[in-house]
C-alpha cells in the first residue's frame, strides 16, 4: 500500500499541477461511504462534504442547482463512476476541477454481477437507469476494506498534492485508516464466523463485496437493483425458497422497505431486517467508514442469531 501511495503521488503531482494551493482543500464526494473514507483521510486539516442527502439513491438522484454548483466548485470529487452514479456524467463534462471515479483506480478489486445472480426475464428497462445484468460491474465496491484502502491512498496523495503543507499529516491520517481497517476485518470475521453458514436473504444485490470478504454469502436474492420488480415467476421461486428454509432473515435497505417483503414472509418464519450499505445513519469522522463496516456484520450476525 506505501508502493500504491507513491504512485498516485506521482500521479496526482500532474494531475493537480494547476490546483491553487491552500489549507483547507473543499472535497466534495457523491456518497457517504466516500465522505467517510475521506474524514478519515482530511481528519484534523478539513471536513468533506457529501452531494447526495440521507436517503437518495446514487442510481437516480435529481440534481438541483445547488448540487451542480456544488459539483462545478468543489476542488476535488470523488465518485463511484458511470455504472453507480448514472446522473453525474452530464453534469462533470462542465467541471474544469480535478474528479475522480474510484471505479477506475489501479489497484481496485471490482466485481461483476454473476449470471445467476438473479432473475431477469420478466424486469421492466424503465424501471431502471443502471446496469446490474449478469457480467456488468458491480458498483458497490465501497463494502470491500480492500478497495476502500485504495480510495484513501488516492484522496491522500490528492490532498498532499493540493496542500503540501499538509501533506504528512494526510498520509499519516491514510496510514492509520489502513492499520485500523487490518484490525477491523479480523473482528468483522470473528464475528461472523458462527453464522457463515446460515442462510439469508436479500431484496437488492449490494453486499456481494462485504460477503466476499468475509465468507458469507446469501442465499437469494429478490431483485439485483433496488429499483426493478422482480417478475411473478422470480416471486414465486423466492416464496417457494423461503419456505424451503424454514428460520431466516430477509434483508431490505432502508429507508423503505419493499411492500414486497410482508408479502414474501406472510405465514413464514422468517425475519425482516434492514442492512444500511450507504451507512444513512453513521458519524462523519475518522473512524465512521470502519462503523459502517462493522454495524453491517453486527445487523447480520444480530438478526441470524435471534432466529
Amino acid at each position: 500500500m506505501h508502493r500504491l501511495f507513491a504512485l498516485f503521488i506521482a500521479l496526482s503531482a500532474s494531475f493537480l499541477a494547476n490546483a491553487p494551493a491552500q489549507a483547507e482543500v473543499h472535497v466534495l464526494t457523491s456518497i457517504k461511504p466516500l465522505q467517510l473514507i475521506a474524514a478519515a483521510v482530511q481528519d484534523g486539516v478539513g471536513s468533506p462534504e457529501v452531494l447526495l442527502p440521507p436517503g437518495a439513491s446514487p442510481h437516480n438522484y435529481a440534481l438541483r442547482p445547488s448540487d451542480v454548483r456544488r459539483v462545478r466548485d468543489s476542488d476535488l470529487l470523488y465518485w463511484i463512476g458511470p455504472d453507480m452514479e448514472s446522473f453525474l456524467p452530464r453534469v462533470l463534462k462542465n467541471r474544469t476541477l480535478p474528479t475522480v471515479d474510484v471505479q477506475s483506480l489501479p489497484g481496485m478489486r471490482l466485481r461483476h454481477f454473476a449470471a445467476d445472480s438473479a432473475s431477469h426475464e420478466e424486469e421492466d428497462p424503465d424501471e431502471h437507469d443502471h446496469d446490474h445484468r449478469p457480467g456488468s460491474l458491480d458498483a458497490h465496491l465501497w463494502l470491500s476494506s480492500f478497495n476502500a484502502r485504495v480510495i484513501a491512498a488516492k484522496m491522500a496523495a490528492d490532498l498532499s498534492a493540493a496542500d503540501p503543507a499538509n501533506a504528512a499529516r494526510y498520509s499519516s491520517n491514510a496510514q492509520a485508516f489502513n492499520t485500523r481497517l487490518d484490525a477491523l476485518d479480523t473482528r468483522i470475521k470473528a464475528r461472523v464466523a458462527g453464522i457463515s453458514g446460515k442462510p439469508y436473504f436479500v431484496f437488492h444485490e449490494a453486499f456481494d463485496y462485504f460477503e466476499d470478504a468475509y465468507g458469507l454469502k446469501h442465499a437469494g436474492v429478490f431483485s439485483v437493483a433496488a429499483e426493478v420488480r422482480p417478475g411473478a415467476r422470480h416471486v414465486a421461486a423466492m416464496r417457494e425458497r423461503l419456505t424451503e428454509m424454514g428460520k431466516t432473515c430477509v434483508f431490505s435497505e432502508p429507508p423503505l422497505r419493499p411492500r414486497l417483503a410482508e408479502t414474501l414472509t406472510a405465514g413464514l418464519p422468517a425475519k425482516l431486517a434492514e442492512l444500511d450499505a450507504l451507512g444513512s445513519d453513521t458519524p462523519i469522522n475518522a473512524q465512521g467508514y470502519e462503523l459502517l463496516l462493522s454495524t453491517l456484520g453486527d445487523d447480520l450476525v444480530g438478526c441470524l442469531e435471534s432466529l
